[in-house]
């Protein structure tokens, strides 16, 4: 059987570039094909990089089959428009930073991915300064839903998710300061994996929240997440909270599965507030893993105001300048947000850090006992664009911030997640597992078990 370079994951690609089956410029141009004609609908690109990646491409296939370079060899990629792509300005979904001059070098990141074979094709879409949760963006416009064209993304990686929903591209990096890789992912039925805080080097992408920001990748497969994360890992000076810990590789231990790892389910606060289809994922989950256990994660409610108010003082902080020179240039749902974070009492935030630190142990004790723990990516599968509210246990709430009802209380205190789509009809939506830190591979197993059962999987986009 011909090999479908559109929806291939990125191993199989890899393995026919490296085996002589298929070129390296064959899989670019089929995705440079692909978002030439796709694109328009999905709004995903904000740049493409063609004459790049096809001299990337040709030098790939210069080598020797065996010798075509790494584990993603040939495979396309994209990066949300906040790391910074040389030629191109890191516009992190502004129109202030239109003005900015190019960038001079690669994000450490893509630098890394391209050293294992990857070849990037361009820049994504995301929400404003990564300060959203829609993938609705007032400069650039909105990035629309490979399952539904109506349906909002999810933000702030809103261009990652669905390119890798649409088929556009296998492979893409997003960031999650608050959920913005998991949320997503959930909306557009993809694989999506937040990694320990500073795991990953966040060097030349531009920031949001510094103390909560991490960087991570979108994919069709667990395989391919696992592929991505171990070639990105390793030491970097260049930013100063990346982990100083040799790379600890999951590939290898991925097809181990979920035998004899200790599985909960998160009670409490992330019972509350999930519609039909959420409970019907995580059900589908835990029942095929024979999980019946039920802890509650102390203060999840709390950790999440916590988190809003450390969100909003260390943002408007970052964009002070900005906000003083060039607020009418800002989206103004963000512009607000900022603003109010500016006027954020200091004894308030100091609160909001020392409530951190307490949670944070809390939470690790619980894993003293678990592997993982199983919770709701979102409380609703893909809303319209445009809809601006959603009602939760009966009261209509703002929908922009309550996306991540599950997802804040987790980034919070930086502990790792695999996001995996549940295909439900209509719309896919996402079951996060949660491990303790420097526990990918926990996460990940668990993601390939369900993965290999047919319970998670990615659907595949009818455009």
């Amino acid at each position: 059987m011909a090999l479908d370079l559109d929806w291939a994951p990125a191993w199989r690609i890899a393995s026919a570039v490296k085996s002589g089956e298929a070129s390296a410029l064959a899989a670019v141009e089929a995705a440079l094909a692909r978002i030439e004609r796709l694109n328009p609908k999905l709004n995903a690109f904000t740049a493409v990089v063609a004459e790049r990646a096809r001299k990337t491409a040709k030098a790939i296939d210069a080598l020797s089959g065996g010798n075509a370079p790494g584990p993603l060899a040939g495979v396309p990629f994209a990066v949300k428009n906040l790391f910074d792509v040389k030629g191109l300005a890191t516009v992190a979904g502004s129109k202030i930073n239109r003005d900015n001059a190019p960038a001079v070098k690669d994000s450490p990141l893509i630098a890394r991915l391209e050293a294992a074979g990857a070849i990037l094709v361009g820049a994504l879409n995301m929400g404003e300064y990564a300060y959203d949760f829609t993938g609705e963006n007032v400069h650039y416009g909105p990035a629309r839903n490979p399952h539904d064209l109506a349906r909002m993304t999810g933000g702030s990686s809103s261009g990652s998710a669905s390119a890798v929903g649409g088929g556009l591209v296998p492979l893409s990096l997003g960031s999650d300061t608050n959920g913005s890789i998991r949320v997503p992912a959930s909306h557009c039925g993809i694989f999506g994996l937040k990694p320990t805080y500073g795991r990953l080097t966040r060097a030349r992408s531009f920031p949001f929240v510094t103390s909560l920001d991490h960087v991570g990748p979108f994919a069709r497969s667990v395989q391919d997440l696992a592929l991505s994360y171990d070639v990105m890992q390793g030491r970097d000076p260049e930013d100063p909270v990346c982990a100083d810990r040799d790379a600890e590789p999951v590939t290898p231990s991925v097809e181990r599965g979920a035998d004899g790892l200790r599985i909960a389910i998160a009670g409490g606060y992330f019972q509350k507030g999930a519609f039909p289809e959420a409970k019907e994922a995580l059900a589908r989950v835990a029942k095929a893993l024979n999980v019946k256990r039920e802890i509650e994660i102390p203060q999840a409610e709390r950790a999440r105001s916590a988190a809003y108010i450390i969100t909003a003082s260390e943002g408007a902080a970052l964009h002070l300048e900005r906000l003083r020179t060039r607020a009418r240039d800002f989206d103004p749902a963000v512009r607000d947000r900022l603003i109010a974070g500016a006027m954020m009492p200091a004894s308030l935030v100091v609160k909001a850090q020392k409530f951190r630190r307490w949670y944070r142990e809390q939470v690790l004790k619980l894993f003293e006992g678990v592997d993982a723990i199983l919770a709701p990516a979102a409380p609703c599968t893909a809303p319209k664009i445009g809809q601006t509210t959603v009602v939760i246990d009966g009261v209509e709430m703002p929908i922009r911030p309550n996306l991540g009802l599950y997802t804040q209380p987790i980034s919070f205190i930086g502990l790792p997640v695999a996001a995996v789509p549940i295909p439900l009809a209509p719309l896919p939506i996402g079951v996060q597992i949660i491990a303790a830190p420097w526990r990918e591979d926990v996460a990940l197993r668990i993601a390939h078990t369900l993965e290999e059962m047919g319970v998670a999987s990615a659907p595949r986009s009818a455009l």
